[in-house]
């Protein structure tokens, strides 16, 4: 964290080569370091991860998940694979609604854990691949999917460009990509209320809650180091994705973003 008196503004970045080096919230670590670091903060956080979310968006997170799979057009003759998809809520919530089967995927092999639990208690499990993958280095053939989902979770991918293509690769033409994901505000008066929240609230809370603060202080710095809504969607456009669009969900706050393989 910068020395300044201001939490919410990112330091300068480090003298390394940007190639070099990725954030980390608002550090900035070598490239090679960060996967292990994400790792570390989810693997302390999953048994607490969905009591987590309540918390930090007050219960908003399941609107908006409701919305992103009412988006994703579910029918039973369609695949799809959940990037980052942890506790599995998109992956239930498109079998839920009508859709074919899933991989449930994660590089976050605790995370995964709660999500089978939660599976087989649910009774979906028959209908859901459970696999440990890397998004940016899909184990799965070329156009092998109809869909593909990340939710709250291509922030905290080193190689955010490397999953968009990979993504992109893994559909088949005709198909399509969604991302939910904390985007930028454009409330005006909604954000001074929102980095209170984010900065000084949230990691209280996970103490409390997950006894964990610093994990939480990096999901809120992490936030505010993502892309915004318009670069994101160009981003989509230079890894191969037509008819790119978003939609922004509570002033902002959270974004989906879609694109198709044509």
């Amino acid at each position: 964290m910068t020395d300044s008196a201001d939490p919410i503004n990112p330091p300068f970045p480090s003298s390394q080569s940007p190639e070099d080096t990725t954030d980390f919230g608002f550090r900035h670590v070598p490239r090679d370091e960060k996967k292990p670091m994400v790792r570390a903060v989810f693997e302390s956080v999953a048994s607490k991860y969905d009591v987590m979310n309540d918390v930090m968006s007050l219960g908003i997170h399941r609107v908006w998940k409701r919305i992103f799979v009412g988006m994703l057009g579910a029918r039973p003759n369609m695949k799809l694979l959940d990037l980052a998809g942890g506790t599995g809520d998109i992956t239930f919530g498109w079998l839920r609604a009508g859709g074919g089967p899933a991989i449930l995927s994660d590089i976050n092999a605790a995370m995964l854990s709660v999500g089978r639990d939660r599976a087989i208690k649910a009774g979906l499990i028959g209908q859901i691949e459970v696999c440990v993958v890397d998004a940016e280095a899909i184990p799965l053939p070329d156009c092998s999917v109809d869909r593909v989902t990340i939710a709250f979770g291509l922030r905290n991918c080193t190689d955010k460009d490397a999953v968009l293509r990979e993504a992109r690769r893994v559909l088949k033409p005709g198909g399509r990509f969604f991302c939910l994901e904390f985007s930028r505000v454009e409330i005006a008066a909604l954000a001074p209320v929102y980095d209170v929240w984010s900065f000084q609230v949230l990691p209280k809370m996970g103490q409390i809650i997950a006894k964990d603060s610093e994990s939480y202080k990096y999901l809120a710095e992490s936030i505010r180091m993502f892309p915004d809504q318009e670069t994101l969607a160009q981003m989509m456009r230079d890894a191969g994705f037509e008819r790119v669009q978003y939609r922004n969900l509570s002033g902002g706050i959270a974004a989906i973003h879609s694109g198709w393989r044509l």
